[in-house]
């Protein structure tokens, strides 16, 4: 059964809600509410976790840079001033920390933590996301996308941020992220139709 979607203007009332509630919640953490605190990691952890492992491109390395994460988020909290979206504020540290992390291990060498990273990605796959079917590696779709598509997509599709918000994470026009989101879309579809085209030939060999 299908849940028929909210009307747009309740659909966003509702996204709008909840933003601030985060916000709010960033803002109480400032001040020393621990459990604030708690509830602020709480309501974004999931997003930031799904934000780092597509741009971090190493499924085994998402918690580390999700806890990295929030340590330099909470570490500099009391700089936030709510000016923008709390979570806004937060994926950008997110960005930071999966750069930083992928200068260090480019100026090592890189080895093998898993003798089978299929199955390791295969773990850390969201369900459930609306067009795509659950038997698709979408990891393994998105990493064949250019790193700035990717990034567009993830922020909006998957993390689910306004436009606006993801041209701010990203640092360029908002013009920009919607042709990278289209591009990407359209490279994903394709991908897709493919599949789904070669899927019958697979099984008759």
């Amino acid at each position: 059964m299908i849940t028929p979607a909210l009307p747009a203007s309740r659909e966003q009332s509702r996204k709008n809600s909840r933003e601030d509630s985060i916000t709010a919640l960033a803002l109480a953490a400032r001040s020393g509410d621990p459990d604030a605190v708690d509830l602020f990691v709480r309501a974004l952890h999931r997003d930031v976790r799904h934000y780092v492992t597509y741009l971090g491109a190493d499924p085994q390395s998402a918690d580390d840079l999700t806890q990295d994460t929030f340590l330099r988020a909470l570490g500099s909290l009391h700089r936030f001033e709510g000016r923008s979206s709390a979570r806004t504020w937060l994926l950008s540290i997110a960005r930071r920390a999966v750069i930083d992390s992928i200068r260090y291990n480019s100026s090592r060498p890189r080895l093998s933590d898993t003798d089978d990273w299929e199955s390791a990605a295969e773990r850390v796959q969201p369900r459930h996301l609306p067009g795509f079917d659950d038997g698709i590696a979408l990891t393994q779709l998105l990493d064949t996308l250019p790193d700035d598509r990717r990034e567009a997509f993830v922020l909006t599709q998957l993390v689910g941020l306004p436009y606006a918000e993801a041209a701010l994470v990203s640092d360029c026009p908002i013009g920009t992220v919607r042709s990278r989101v289209a591009r990407a879309r359209a490279s994903l579809m394709a991908w897709l139709d493919e599949a789904e085209h070669a899927a019958p030939v697979a099984v008759a060999a």
